[in-house]
C-alpha cells in the first residue's frame, strides 16, 4: 500500500479546517498592590493565554478581569471571578473552556484547591501556560505545580508587604517623610517639590509636608497653653465652644460628614493633646491593618482588613524635626506628664462598697428637654437620677436646656406602682383591654385568622437561599433549577393567598381575634404587676424591664410620662400611656 504525501497533507489540513475552534473565557487580574497599570496589564496577561491556545484553534470569545482586588480575596468575594464562577453553572454559556495568562495572579495560597473541582463538576477544562494546556484533576504533577504556584503568590504578597511597611518605616526615622494620610488639626498639607523617585518624578508625582494653618494653629497652641494653666479637658472644650471656634469635625466639613460638628469634646481634646506631631516630628504607624477571618466557620470565605490602634510604644518617630512645631517640646512633655498623672489618681483602686439602694428606674429614665437618659447618683444615701448639659453643648445644639435636671428616684416608686396595679387590677383590666384594643385598632397591622394552607413567602424565601447556597457548594445545576423554580411558584401561590386572606378580613374578625390575645396579655401582666408593692428593688426593675417601661420626667413642670410597650412580647405596636 502506498501513501501518497500531496493527498495526505490535504486531508489533514482539511479535517484542521473543519474542526471546530475551542471558545474559550479569559481570566486575569490585577490590584494597587501589583503596581501596574490595568489596561496594559490586561494586555499582556491576554496575550500569554492567547499564544498557548492560538496553537490548538482556540480563540477567547469573554473576558473576566478583576481590578483593585487583592490576590487574598477568594473566587467568591471578587466581582470578575465571581461572575465567571456564575457563568460556569450556565449550560447556555458561549465557552468551553477557561485560559489563565499567569496563575500567580488568579491563585493565592490554597485558592487552586477550592476551585479547580467546580471547573471539573461543571465540565470546563482550565488552561495555564505553566502546565502547557488544560489542567488534568487527576495529575499529581499538575496539582502539585498549581500548589506551589499558589504558594508563591502568597509569598510575594507578603514580601511586598514587608518591603513597602520596612521602607515606610525608614522613611519616616531617617528622613522624617510626610507618608500620606490627613494632616492633624492644626496644619495643612504644602508642596515640596517633585518626588524623589524617578519613575514617580516622570509621572508628575510631588512630595508633600505639614505647614501649620493660619486658622487652627493658634487653636492648638491654646489648647495646650490653657492645659498647662490649669484647665481639663472639659473646661477646655466648653471655652472653645462657647467662643463659636469650630471644632475639627465642623472645620473639615468634606472629610467628616459623618459626625454633626455641633461642639468641641474631651475626646477631641485629648487627641491633640497627645499627638506628638506638634512638636514638629513625623509620626507613622499609628494604625495597623489586621486580617481578620470573615467566618471562623468558613474559612474559604477568606480575611477582611480590620484597622486597629497600635500603642505608643509601636508608634515610629523621626529622629529630627521636619515641620514647623506648634508646641516646645518641653512643654509637650509636660503636658504628657500631668497626663498620665491624672490617669493614675483616676484609676487608683478604691475601697468597693455595694449601694444600700440600687436603681429601681435603672435606663428607664430620660430628660423630657434633650432626650437623652438619665443617669444615676446617690447622694447622702438618696438616690437621684441627673441630666447633666453643660451650658455651651446646650447652646451649639441649640437646646434651652438648664445645666442639671435633677428627679429624687423615691417620689415616682409609689404613684408609678400605684398606677400600675390600678391599671392591671381586677376591677380596671376590662378597660385597660378596651384601650388596648382600640389602640390596636388603629395603628396594629391586621392579623391573619386562618393559617395558611401551605407555606408563606418567608419560608419561600429560606428554601430559595438554601438552593443558591447549594449551587455555590457546587449541585447539579439541572436539579438544582427544579428546586428553585417550585419554590418560586409556591411563594407566588403564597403572596396570593396573603392577599386574598386580607382583602377578606372584617373589623369584627381582627375585633375578636384581638380581643383572645389581649386578654391573655392582661391576665398575665396582671399578676406580675400585683407583686410589685412587696417586691424588692432589683426584682422591680426587671418587671419594668419586661413591661417596656418608659419614663420621661419634665423639669418645667415636675411630672413624668409612663408609657408602657408590650411590644417585646407578643404585639407589634400596643402601647398604655399615663402620667404622674
Amino acid at each position: 500500500m502506498t501513501i501518497d504525501p500531496e493527498r495526505l497533507t490535504h486531508d489533514l489540513a482539511r479535517l484542521s479546517f473543519d474542526a471546530p475552534k475551542l471558545s474559550f473565557a479569559f481570566y486575569g487580574r490585577v490590584s494597587t498592590e501589583d503596581n501596574q497599570d490595568p489596561e496594559s496589564s490586561l494586555g499582556w496577561q491576554l496575550s500569554l493565554a492567547t499564544n498557548l491556545i492560538a496553537p490548538r484553534g482556540g480563540e477567547v470569545v469573554e473576558k473576566f478581569f478583576d481590578i483593585g482586588q487583592s490576590r487574598s480575596l477568594p473566587w467568591q468575594r471578587r466581582p470578575e471571578a465571581s461572575r465567571l464562577l456564575a457563568a460556569l453553572r450556565d449550560p447556555r454559556r458561549g465557552f468551553t473552556a477557561v485560559v489563565i495568562g499567569e496563575p500567580h495572579r488568579a491563585f493565592y495560597g490554597n485558592q487552586f484547591g477550592l476551585t479547580l473541582p467546580l471547573f471539573h463538576h461543571f465540565g470546563v477544562q482550565l488552561w495555564v501556560p505553566e502546565i502547557g494546556g488544560p489542567i488534568d484533576p487527576d495529575n499529581e504533577a499538575h496539582d502539585l505545580v498549581m500548589s506551589v504556584f499558589g504558594g508563591m503568590s502568597k509569598g510575594e504578597r507578603n514580601r511586598i508587604k514587608v518591603r513597602v511597611r520596612t521602607a515606610m518605616a525608614s522613611q519616616t526615622l531617617l528622613e522624617g517623610r510626610y507618608l500620606g494620610g490627613r494632616p492633624p488639626y492644626g496644619y495643612m498639607l504644602k508642596d515640596l517639590g517633585l518626588h524623589p523617585n524617578p519613575a514617580k518624578a516622570a509621572q508628575g508625582k510631588h512630595l508633600r509636608g505639614l505647614t501649620p494653618d493660619p486658622q487652627t494653629a493658634p487653636v492648638v497652641r491654646r489648647i495646650f497653653a490653657m492645659y498647662l494653666d490649669g484647665f481639663g479637658m472639659f473646661a477646655i472644650a466648653e471655652a472653645l465652644t462657647r467662643d463659636d471656634i469650630p471644632c475639627p469635625s465642623a472645620y473639615d466639613r468634606a472629610r467628616n460628614s459623618h459626625r454633626d460638628g455641633l461642639a468641641w469634646s474631651k475626646t477631641a481634646i485629648r487627641v491633640i493633646l497627645t499627638n506628638p506631631r506638634y512638636t514638629g516630628l513625623q509620626v507613622w504607624n499609628k494604625q495597623r491593618t489586621d486580617e481578620v477571618l470573615l467566618d471562623v466557620d468558613d474559612v474559604a470565605l477568606g480575611h477582611t482588613a480590620v484597622m486597629r490602634w497600635n500603642g505608643r510604644d509601636q508608634w515610629l518617630v523621626s529622629k529630627d524635626v521636619v515641620h514647623e512645631p506648634l508646641v516646645d517640646q518641653a512643654d509637650f512633655d509636660r503636658v504628657q506628664e500631668t497626663l498620665t498623672r491624672r490617669a493614675r489618681t483616676a484609676t487608683a483602686p478604691k475601697r468597693a462598697h455595694r449601694s444600700r439602694h440600687p436603681y429601681v428606674f435603672k435606663s428607664l429614665v430620660f430628660c423630657g428637654v434633650c432626650g437623652r437618659k438619665m443617669q444615676g447618683q446617690h447622694s447622702h444615701g438618696v438616690a437621684y437620677y441627673r441630666c447633666r448639659f453643660p451650658q455651651e453643648y446646650a447652646l451649639a445644639n441649640k437646646v434651652d436646656h438648664p445645666r442639671n435636671v435633677i428627679m429624687r428616684e423615691e417620689m415616682l416608686v409609689k404613684p408609678l406602682d400605684t398606677w400600675l396595679v390600678g391599671e392591671f387590677g381586677p376591677s380596671q383590666r376590662r378597660h385597660t383591654i378596651t384601650k388596648l384594643l382600640d389602640q390596636a385598632a388603629v395603628g396594629m397591622p391586621t392579623a391573619t385568622a386562618t393559617t395558611p394552607a401551605g407555606p408563606t413567602a418567608a419560608e419561600c424565601d429560606a428554601k430559595l437561599a438554601q438552593y443558591r447556597a447549594a449551587l455555590d457548594a457546587g449541585a447539579d445545576p439541572v436539579v438544582v433549577a427544579g428546586w428553585i423554580a417550585d419554590s418560586q411558584a409556591e411563594r407566588k401561590r403564597a403572596e396570593q393567598r396573603q392577599q386574598a386572606a386580607t382583602a377578606a378580613k372584617t373589623p369584627d374578625d381582627l375585633g375578636r381575634i384581638t380581643q383572645e390575645e389581649m386578654i391573655a396579655i392582661v391576665e398575665e401582666l396582671g399578676d406580675m404587676v400585683t407583686a410589685l408593692r412587696d417586691a424588692e428593688p432589683e426584682h422591680k426593675l426587671e418587671v419594668y424591664r419586661s413591661l417596656g417601661l418608659h419614663l420621661t420626667y419634665t423639669p418645667e413642670t415636675q411630672t413624668v410620662r409612663a408609657q408602657i410597650d408590650l411590644g417585646p412580647h407578643r404585639w407589634d405596636s400596643v402601647r398604655v400611656r399615663g402620667g404622674t
